[in-house]
């Protein structure tokens, strides 16, 4: 897939009097809240940030998660992953699992009828407790000295990704616990050789969200969007310092 960006967009825009459910997604929903001003630029008038390149390792580590979870799926087993941190759950079988985990399936999705807004989210799997309730689980790998944490500033990211799991999940009536999981895959670099073998220590670390923030944010991102006007430029965003720096300099 090309990186190249390709200049202004005419799709996927939100136009304020379509009666059509307009499609967001878990990303834009941090989008948003990163930069209402990007967040407009992007989804109505179609000027979108250039885009990175992609994580392929990481989402190798993801896929060969998801295939390994899966063999314990199918037996309704435990990782002995999740022996190791005594948690008392399996993954979670449901027929529509693979379209949960997937964006370009659809991911789970939720309709909020007051703004019409399609909110969306693929979830990288989800276990079930012996009494019923869900765990969401989101895979994260990366290769650090030390310990991984979620106790840096740029993660709260993460922990709202979660929580915007845990709310799909339960607007689409499930009983989710507030307690998700993170496992994350950290490589190791301490060998001798490479070998042609990456290995990684693995570490689940628990979460307990709250998404009550959700909700109001959503209603919040259909007043930007529904706006004549667009945002003022974001005082911590790097894009706007950029973009402002540029027409500064070009007057």
């Amino acid at each position: 897939m090309s990186n190249y960006y390709s200049g202004r967009r005419t799709r996927n825009l939100f136009d304020p009097n379509s009666k059509t459910p307009f499609k967001l997604s878990r990303s834009k929903i941090d989008s948003f809240l990163n930069c209402p001003r990007c967040f407009y630029l992007d989804r109505r008038l179609g000027i979108g940030q250039p885009p990175g390149f992609p994580f392929t390792l990481n989402s190798a580590v993801d896929k060969l998660l998801k295939k390994e979870f899966d063999l314990h799926r199918h037996r309704q087993s435990k990782h002995p992953i999740m022996e190791a941190h005594n948690i008392d759950a399996v993954p979670f079988k449901h027929e529509k699992m693979k379209c949960w985990q997937n964006a370009l399936q659809g991911g789970m999705e939720y309709l909020h009828e007051p703004t019409n807004l399609l909110l969306t989210g693929a979830v990288d799997d989800v276990w079930v407790g012996a009494e019923g309730r869900l765990f969401i689980v989101d895979y994260k790998s990366t290769s650090k000295e030390g310990e991984v944490t979620l106790d840096a500033d740029w993660q709260i990211s993460y922990k709202r990704q979660m929580e915007i799991y845990q709310w799909l999940f339960r607007r689409n009536g499930f009983d989710v616990s507030s307690i998700g999981y993170f496992l994350y895959c950290n490589g190791i670099t301490e060998r001798d050789s490479f070998d042609a073998k990456l290995e990684f220590s693995i570490k689940i670390i628990p979460y307990e969200g709250s998404d009550a923030w959700v909700e109001p944010v959503v209603f919040q991102m259909h007043k930007c969007l529904t706006s004549p006007t667009i945002p003022d430029y974001g005082e911590q965003c790097d894009f706007c310092a950029y973009s402002k720096a540029l027409k500064e300099v070009e007057r």
